[in-house]
């Protein structure tokens, strides 16, 4: 049989190549390869999807993180809380501000940051919380408002479109997405974006990413070299006008293997927290001999894999950190992703559910 992947890019192409073809052919014939008309265009409308005054393009997440940080004050001397299972670039961003990363554990089921231990390990250093929406759930970012007035800083890479009580990211504050190529907004190589609700975190974002100014030659801080391009842009452009109806395909997708796994009980399904509408990033299962399970996968063509199977404070880069987080150690070590994109198929699906009872038994 032919082999399932874990996303199907050329799927998500073949939907847009029309009009990325004529897109490219207008941004080369203006020659508007950073910034230009297609990044503003881009930037208008993704902040209307967000339902934010503000987004600003930038040239991958991790600058997105990075921007974001820094537009809210962190900086040596400061403390950032994060979770400890996350994509190493939530961290990275902090270090690159010169400031210290705190980690706290995950919630057992959602796998989402532990609001109660995030808000135990605010000191006076604490700067700003970073909760990772992760797997395209949003985390309950409520409750760290409820409890701490440090500014919020969302990782929303895996998010777009998510909502959470009928309200996405950023609404009362700021987030930072990626929009490499595998994600639900997925660009034809790196990009990101931060969006705000604050005129002045928006500035501050478009003036660091802009080696520190808004007009050419006027540096008024010390910035970096991270801009949105026009040829990703127009990418970007045309997967947005379909991102909302891929998502409902991804969730009709999460409720088939739902429904195709709920009898059996080697696996658990993903827990989505009450008042979420996910977007299925990710559709993450645990299961027993996680490692035994995935090379049974992948050499029947199935592309299943890991997010993620080392926590931060186990990766040699921050190993200086240490501490013990047993949820986020636990579930590196049994969680699994399946292919979920919008253009699978129910017959896909089912070969990867009977494939994965196969594997576990």
């Amino acid at each position: 049989m032919s082999r399932i992947p874990l996303v199907d890019l050329a799927a998500a192409h073949a939907e847009v190549a029309e009009e990325v073809e004529a897109g490219f052919k207008r941004v080369i014939a203006d020659t508007a390869f950073i910034g230009g008309a297609e990044v503003a265009a881009f930037e208008r409308e993704y902040a209307a999807f967000a339902g934010l005054p503000h987004c600003v393009g930038v040239a991958n997440g991790t600058d997105a993180l990075e921007l974001a940080f820094k537009a809210v004050g962190v900086g040596p001397g400061s403390e950032v809380i994060l979770p400890a299972n996350t994509f190493i670039a939530t961290a990275e961003a902090v270090a690159r501000t010169g400031a210290d990363v705190v980690l706290v554990d995950c919630d057992p089921d959602t796998y989402l940051i532990d609001t109660d231990a995030a808000l135990a390990a605010v000191t006076p250093r604490t700067r700003a919380i970073a909760p990772v929406h992760l797997y395209g759930q949003l985390a309950p970012v409520e409750l760290l408002r409820a409890g701490t007035d440090v500014t919020i800083v969302e990782d929303a890479a895996q998010s777009q479109g998510a909502t959470r009580h009928g309200l996405g990211s950023a609404v009362d504050g700021i987030a930072a997405t990626s929009f490499y190529p595998g994600k639900n907004l997925g660009a034809y190589g790196d990009a990101g974006a931060v969006t705000t609700s604050s005129d002045e975190w928006a500035t501050a974002v478009r003036t660091l990413g802009s080696h520190g100014g808004l007009r050419k030659y006027h540096h008024d801080v010390v910035g970096v070299n991270s801009r949105l391009d026009g040829l990703q842009a127009v990418v970007l452009r045309a997967k947005l006008a379909r991102l909302a109806a891929w998502n409902e395909r991804r969730r009709a997708a999460a409720a088939r293997y739902d429904e195709l796994l709920k009898d059996f009980d080697r696996v658990v399904r993903p827990v989505v927290l009450d008042g979420n509408v996910p977007v299925w990033h990710i559709y993450c299962v645990r299961v027993p001999n996680r490692d035994d399970v995935l090379a049974k996968l992948n050499a029947a063509g199935v592309g299943a894999a890991v997010h993620y199977p080392i926590p931060v404070h186990r990766t040699g880069a921050f190993a200086s950190l240490g501490g013990s987080f047993p949820n986020a150690e636990r579930v590196a070590g049994e969680i699994l992703s399946l292919p979920i994109y919008p253009q699978i198929t129910p017959g896909q699906q089912a070969r990867v559910a009977e494939v994965l009872r196969t594997a576990c038994m």
